[in-house]
């Protein structure tokens, strides 16, 4: 059922982003779930292909609130998926989802559209990890099985600044690496 599909030409820079990946990674997991594909036996390079495809093709009509959503921007993201316009999604997306049997119509491509922003949206604002709690067991250098420290990415004598300056995002103040002694 899946083959491969090169993404469109018109990548850019936000094609790259950390947002387009979450899309991306959340219409292939909707992928997944659909019966008929479970029962396909494919290289997951096939499947990266199409649920790269897929997202090239939906991404540039999702409003640019949506595209750009963050922890920190999480207010401006509407509470109800069903409030986010979808009227100008291109017609390749909607055509290839008919196609492929993932919706039957127009408004099942919209469904299916709403269940991947619903997956996407809790993944691009959700909080981000207690850094204390993401203790590896291997140096984030050397990649050694060693006793380990963590260091802070941003010197803590610098937090006061770097908020002031808004070099980083307040989210990202305590963020570690944890390295060997």
């Amino acid at each position: 059922m899946l083959i491969s599909i090169s993404p469109s030409s018109t990548e850019n820079m936000e094609d790259t982003s950390l947002q387009f990946s979450f899309f991306k990674d959340c219409i292939a997991k909707r992928i997944l779930s659909h019966p008929e594909t479970l029962r396909q036996t494919g290289d997951s390079s096939e499947l990266d292909d199409f649920s790269s495809y897929l997202a090239s093709e939906a991404w540039p009509s999702l409003p640019n609130h949506i595209r750009t959503a963050t922890y920190e921007s999480r207010d401006s993201v509407p509470s109800d998926i069903d409030d986010i316009p979808l009227d100008n999604t291109s017609v390749s997306f909607t055509d290839t989802l008919i196609s492929y049997g993932f919706a039957l119509d127009p408004d099942g491509t919209v469904e299916f559209l709403r269940k991947v922003l619903a997956d996407y949206i809790a993944n691009a604002c959700a909080p981000p990890p207690v850094w204390s709690s993401t203790r590896t067991t291997e140096c984030e250098i050397c990649e050694r099985e060693v006793p380990l420290t963590y260091h802070h990415l941003i010197p803590r004598s610098t937090h006061a600044k770097v908020l002031k300056k808004k070099w980083h995002p307040e989210a990202m103040i305590n963020s570690v690496a944890w390295l060997c002694r």
